[in-house]
């Protein structure tokens, strides 16, 4: 009798656990963001299927946007990894505070492109090769400028190079932004000049 019950009680908690995994969403988006990121998500068909969560917090370190997989994700196979893009409120540099969705729609548009691109190369890496990455990630600034070029070239190649120019402009260009962060920018990311010249090295492959 008891066997029963607890047999009748280890279904029950099974069943509701799959109508969860079932009913839920893959991806989770707020509202305020929707139409900037399923504008992105259009230009990465191989992520279909892929959960990411978009969140915002209040502030991320060094970042406006960062990319990062969950830790369950790490102990399942890549389709049934999950991921989380957090974005910052608020980003403030050498006291200049911009809102992140007072930026321009395209501006924004060209930041998650850069975070899915960060997707596309977990997706690329086992569960190992991305705990590495972390690592590396942390420690090595030669891994960060490697990572973060990765990123912009994904984005380039499934044609969001306007999105990503837009981005890199609105940084560089602008003049309240510090130097010592549009250095950075400079430093660790592909140039305006280098995504050009990706487009148009695609645009003569295409040709061929």
């Amino acid at each position: 009798m008891k066997q029963r019950i607890k047999l009748l009680l280890l279904l029950s908690i099974s069943l509701i656990l799959i109508t969860t995994i079932v009913t839920e969403p893959k991806n989770k988006i707020p509202e305020n963001i929707k139409s900037e990121v399923d504008i992105a998500l259009h230009h990465f068909p191989e992520l279909e299927g892929i959960s990411i969560e978009f969140k915002f917090k209040k502030n991320i370190k060094k970042s406006v946007m960062l990319a990062q997989p969950t830790w369950s994700g790490l102990l399942k196979p890549k389709n049934k990894r999950s991921y989380k893009i957090l974005i910052s409120e608020k980003f403030k540099i050498s006291g200049a505070e911009f809102k992140t969705l007072d930026v321009p729609r395209d501006v924004l548009i060209g930041w998650i492109g850069h975070e899915l691109g960060h997707v596309m190369d977990y997706q690329q890496r086992s569960n190992l090769n991305l705990i590495g990455f972390g690592i590396r990630y942390v420690l090595l600034k030669e891994f960060v400028k490697k990572a973060e070029r990765a990123a912009d070239s994904f984005a380039v190649s499934r044609g969001m190079s306007e999105y990503i120019l837009k981005t890199k402009r609105f940084i560089l260009n602008h003049s309240k932004i510090d130097e010592v962060y549009k250095a950075r920018i400079k430093q660790y990311y592909l140039s305006p000049d280098e995504i050009m010249e990706m487009v148009k090295e695609q645009e003569n492959s295409s040709l061929l």
